[in-house]
């Protein structure tokens, strides 16, 4: 065979099999259905064209901009944009994606800082999940629901020990601004590193300095291993900051589902509302009290619905909430706060004129509430929870009684000074949580009235002796005063004893303390 015949064979052999391929290849075609911007205003858009397009389905605009389709009009869609929009104008073609908004869960996320779309903030790297979940997700039924009788200890002894909150709880926090409504839910979040319990919190239009300070106090008292982190700032679209509290309990939910106990903070509500009532206004939605639209409960009775217990048959992990509502002028009869106290399962008001009497955490025992309460606290703070808030109640009315200048009578007096010294042992520093053991004993040693003798200029320095002296409590006791069985007499004894040796050890290191001489100018 010649060389030409045999390149001949070979271009007929290529021929026959290009031939074949043409014969049996079928075109793959899909379609896709194209919209175009109509108008693009301050963070939404309108768009005609999508004929298909379904409720809040996700739309892909220029630029790797998303947005969801909100109002669903005959002849155009009311889209809430996603990201920066400012290089979007009229004529731009929009694609539909054919989903709804999602983000990415997974164990990879604790410890990072990302927004509501999965994108780092924290300059680590990418996050890659394998799992993602809808950002919008129906509650659990009632009947996959179990009882809230396990405590979240926040560390914070006014807390823990009268207004306790059970896993699975939602308790609102509510107060003015600049009254310590942030640092009691990043207390909480610090007090469970080694509980096993996940954290998630979720800062909606905050200010950028707040959120790094919240952020370093994470990293500093070593949290953030266990706490993943949501944020949208002040700056961001309102779309991102309507979208970041449903984002945030989508992750939460993925660990609770794992059989986890999480604890998300929604940091704050009033940010969220706000955000919404400005997309609702933006699109012509017809508006109602405050100029909020008609289903501004429905959006957070939603969301929260979503903070429960699991049954033991599907995996008994847990959701707690602690979304955050900020007042004014301690009106917290208005609109979004009535909204958020008629969803939670309690509330912890923060008082501004205890905040500037220097009472910290400035929690208002007589407005707070927890309607789980005593099922889920310690048996050990029940023993003496009940007493406690009553005598501090009694307190509270007969101070504001003395301060018209009554004379007042010995037992009158006594009840007075015992309910400062209450005040006194329930202060507490930012970030700085109290042990169960230590709290108990503090607790105990002042419903024994042990501090009523001292002056209230060493009320401090009684109470650490307190603290640091419940390390020697015997371990059997610490391990009883973690179950749900009642405190012994002889337990509390026990515990008050410690206590008392240590307030008189500290008595006799003052006494043996050299007095300071009057020629020389103290210290400040």
């Amino acid at each position: 065979m010649s060389e030409t015949e045999s390149v001949q064979q070979v271009l007929d052999g290529s021929f026959a099999r290009i031939s074949a391929a043409r014969t049996a290849y079928t075109a793959q075609l899909a379609p896709r259905e194209v919209g175009t911007i109509a108008s693009v205003s301050t963070g939404i858009a309108h768009v005609i064209g999508l004929a298909g397009v379904g409720s809040e389905e996700l739309l892909a605009f220029p630029g790797g901009v998303f947005g969801i389709a909100f109002n669903i009009d005959e002849q155009e869609i009311g889209v809430v944009l996603l990201g920066d929009y400012w290089h979007l104008q009229a004529g731009d073609e929009v694609l539909r994606t054919g989903r709804v908004m999602d983000v990415g869960v997974g164990e990879v996320l604790l410890g990072r800082v990302i927004d509501p779309l999965g994108r780092p903030l924290d300059g680590l790297g990418p996050v890659l999940t394998d799992t993602r979940l809808p950002v919008e997700r129906p509650a659990a039924a009632i009947m996959d629901r179990a009882p809230v009788t396990v405590p979240i200890q926040t560390g914070l002894k006014v807390i823990d020990a009268l207004i306790p909150i059970g896993r699975g709880q939602r308790e609102l926090i509510l107060g003015d601004r600049q009254t310590g409504k942030t640092a009691i839910a990043l207390d909480t979040i610090l007090n469970q590193r080694d509980k096993n319990v996940l954290c998630v919190y979720c800062a909606i239009g905050q200010r950028a300095s707040a959120v790094a300070k919240a952020i370093a106090v994470l990293r500093e008292q070593g949290a953030m291993a266990h706490t993943v982190v949501v944020v949208t700032e002040g700056n961001d679209p309102p779309g991102l900051a309507y979208v970041a509290p449903y984002a945030a309990t989508s992750i939460a939910e993925y660990f609770m589902q794992a059989g986890r106990d999480v604890l998300i903070v929604y940091d704050d509500l009033t940010q969220h509302a706000r955000a919404y009532r400005e997309l609702s206004l933006l699109l012509r939605r017809p508006p109602g009290r405050e100029a909020f639209p008609g289903d501004i409960f429905y959006i957070h009775s939603r969301l929260l619905e979503r903070s429960t217990h699991l049954r033991e048959a599907l995996g008994g992990g847990s959701l707690t909430a602690l979304p955050i509502i900020e007042t004014e002028a301690q009106n917290i009869s208005a609109y979004i706060p009535t909204n958020l106290i008629s969803i939670t399962d309690g509330q912890i008001v923060l008082s501004p004129s205890l905040f500037e009497l220097g009472v910290l955490p400035a929690v208002d025992v007589g407005k707070s509430v927890s309607r789980v309460g005593g099922k889920a606290q310690r048996a050990a703070y029940r023993a003496v929870a009940g007493d406690l808030k009553l005598a501090y109640a009694q307190f509270e009315e007969l101070e504001t009684f003395a301060r018209f200048g009554a004379r007042l009578d010995d037992e009158t007096r006594k009840i007075v000074e015992h309910g400062r010294r209450i005040r006194a042992c329930l202060k507490q520093p930012e970030a700085a949580p109290v042990s169960l053991p230590a709290q108990i004993s503090v607790l105990l040693a002042v419903t024994a009235q042990l501090f009523d003798d001292l002056p209230l200029a060493q009320m401090a320095a009684a109470e650490h002796a307190v603290r640091s002296a419940a390390v020697k409590i015997p371990k059997a006791v610490v391990a009883r005063l973690d179950t749900a069985k009642q405190l012994s007499d002889e337990d509390s004894d026990a515990i008050v004893t410690i206590a008392r040796a240590a307030l008189a050890e500290l008595n006799r290191t003052a006494v043996a303390a050299p007095p300071a001489d009057p020629a020389k100018p103290a210290k400040p």
